[in-house]
This record gives structure tokens, sequence and C-alpha cells, in this order.
């Protein structure tokens, strides 16, 4: 996926920390009850760090990626906050966190396989009486196909503009499929369009809860003011 390795620099351009105010500002009041004064916080596919730019100020960040280019725009824009590389189905960091957060790079778990794993991950680094949050971009009852486009300007020159293209090929597996055409604008004005195509998974409510409880978790759901799930759950043990 050449958004997240060969185009990671233009990632400021496309989704930077100033499109996450809002959702920053209506999760940060679920994850300071979701356990007495949490203090930590583990996010497992942080991406370019743009959620984790407002969450930082609130807690002791550990950001983690499988993409070495999208770690290196995290640190650019969060510095202070630790970095490691690492696939969110394995990661093994042997220390436990108040908060793990999982945000939209859940959507690239395409199979149960891969989603068992993710959460197994989570629980092993969550500790008892500590919560997990996970934030997809839909489940399968609220998924809707459709485009959406945006981009932005940087001060360097360069410019973006994307059409960004989901829609569901086999509504009988757990999979969708999104396209995004990106125009790029380098600071000497040349123009090129690049193309990219991802994959991403797409499960059942009842799937994401029955699969939170194998890992070990009590879950819920809620929907958010963007009509999103998002799923807290909590180990007691």
């Amino acid at each position: 996926m050449k958004l997240y390795s060969a185009l990671a620099d233009w990632w400021p351009l496309l989704s930077p920390p100033s499109h996450y105010v809002g959702e920053a500002a209506d999760l940060l009041a679920d994850l300071c009850a979701a356990t007495d004064a949490p203090r930590t916080l583990l996010e497992l596919g942080c991406g370019g760090g743009s959620l984790a730019f407002h969450l930082k100020r609130h807690f002791a960040l550990t950001l983690t990626d499988i993409a070495e280019p999208m770690l290196s725009v995290s640190r650019a824009v969060n510095s202070e906050c630790e970095h490691v590389c690492g696939d969110m189905r394995t990661l093994a960091l042997g220390r436990r966190f108040d908060l793990v957060l999982i945000h939209d790079a859940i959507m690239y778990a395409t199979d149960e396989h891969a989603l068992r794993a993710t959460l197994a991950t989570a629980y092993r680094h969550c500790r008892p009486g500590g919560a997990v949050f996970v934030l997809p971009d839909c489940v399968r009852e609220t998924f809707a196909p459709g485009t959406s486009t945006g981009g932005e300007d940087g001060p360097d020159g360069r410019g973006l503009r994307y059409l960004e293209w989901s829609w569901d090929p086999d509504p009988n597996d757990d999979t969708f499929e999104v396209a995004y055409a990106l125009l790029l604008r380098e600071a000497d004005g040349a123009v090129r369009v690049e193309l990219d195509r991802h994959r991403c998974g797409l499960f059942a409510r009842a799937t994401w809860l029955r699969l939170f409880e194998h890992a070990g978790f009590a879950a819920s759901s809620r929907i958010d003011r963007w009509g999103r799930d998002v799923f807290v759950a909590k180990r007691f043990a």
C-alpha cells in the first residue's frame, strides 16, 4: 500500500492532526473514565500519529505501527512519544498499559484470524482493570459504499487532493475494497497522479463482540456522533 510506504511523506497533507480535533475530544472523555487515573496508553497502528497528537498531553503514549515510514511521520509531530515498529498481530513489548487504543488501522484485519490475533495483542498489553478501545471505520451493519474527497496544501508549496472510493464486491465475505486517486503537486509545480488500492475487513457487530469475549474481555459498543462503533473492552483478570 503506497500510502504507507512510498507516499508516506505526503500523509500530513492527506490526514493531518487538524482533522482529528473533534474525534479526539469525543474519545478523550471515555478514555479518562475507563479506569482509575489512567496514565499510560499504547496505540496499535498509530499511522502518522495525527490522533495521538491530541492525546499525548493527557497520557504517556507508546505508538506502534508496522510501517516504518509512517512512524517517521509520527515522530515529526510526536517527538516526545515512544515509537516502536511492530505488527499489531504479534507485538510483544513485555509490559502492560492502562489503556490500549486501536483506531482505523484495525480495518486491515481482513479475516477473523487476524482480528483474533490483534485482540490477543491488546489483551496481553492491557493491565488487569485497564481497557481497550477499538474504533473501526464501520461494521457490517453500518457500511455504505461511497466516495469522499479532500486534501491540503503545505507550507513548503506542495499540495494534495484525493478521491476515495469504497465498495463491497462480495457481500458474502468479510472484506470491502477502497481505491484512492491522489493528485500530487510538488513544490516546483510539477503534478502527478498516484493510484492505490486497499482491502479492508468488514465484520458484523456480533462477530466483534464474540471475538472480544474469546480474547478475555467484557466488551460493549456505543455509536459516536459520526455514526461509528466505538468498542470498549475491559480486562478484569
